[in-house]
């Protein structure tokens, strides 16, 4: 697959699950995804919480999902890997939304998975890291996902922890996600009144 990422490998596929691997001379990234999976996650960026964050959204979202990387790049490869595991996005429900509380923080998500990148993120951190991951690599992180998704994403959230706030916003796009990818029994084409996706 080529794209605005470089050179995307898919190892393997079976319906829903994909296999997929980039290399760069910066970087190496192996990651599988099964959209139909239970929540299972093995997470390794060598960075403790944005491993915890992407466990959150699959965790709620009944993603499986292993990666095995370096921080960089994870979401571009991420969101491909959902393209590609969604296919030609026929008889899905294309639209989420999801509202997450986590202690004094809330965050909402609201996704259309129907191949339109877009991203527009409202998380008002108030500092610069949560353990070893900035925060300011959050919004870059989802934006990344989306463009390479070929989703829109609105997500929002208010809280005095970040660390909370994150976690809410990771765990409402999760859930949003899982909503906009699941089979809908009447539906046979794609979600879209022009007969075709955009």
């Amino acid at each position: 697959m080529s794209s605005p990422l470089g050179s995307l490998v898919v190892d393997s596929r079976d319906g829903r699950r994909v296999t997929v691997s980039r290399t760069t001379r910066e970087t190496t990234i192996s990651m599988s995804l099964d959209l139909d999976g239970s929540g299972l996650a093995t997470i390794e960026t060598g960075v403790g919480f944005y491993d915890h964050l992407l466990g959150s959204l699959a965790h709620h979202g009944l993603f499986d999902l292993e990666i095995h990387a370096s921080v960089e790049d994870v979401a571009l490869v991420l969101g491909a890997a959902f393209a590609e595991a969604l296919g030609d996005r026929a008889g899905i429900g294309r639209f989420g939304e999801a509202r997450v509380p986590m202690d004094e923080a809330v965050a909402s998500a609201v996704v259309d998975i129907g191949g339109r990148p877009y991203a527009v993120i409202d998380l008002p951190f108030r500092g610069e890291r949560v353990g070893e991951l900035p925060l300011q690599l959050v919004e870059h992180v989802l934006e990344a996902f989306a463009r390479s998704a070929d989703a829109t994403l609105h997500l929002s959230g208010t809280g005095r922890n970040d660390h909370h706030l994150a976690e809410a916003a990771f765990k409402a796009l999760g859930r949003a996600l899982r909503v906009a990818c699941e089979p809908d029994p009447r539906r046979t084409g794609v979600a879209s009144t022009k007969g075709s996706l955009g």
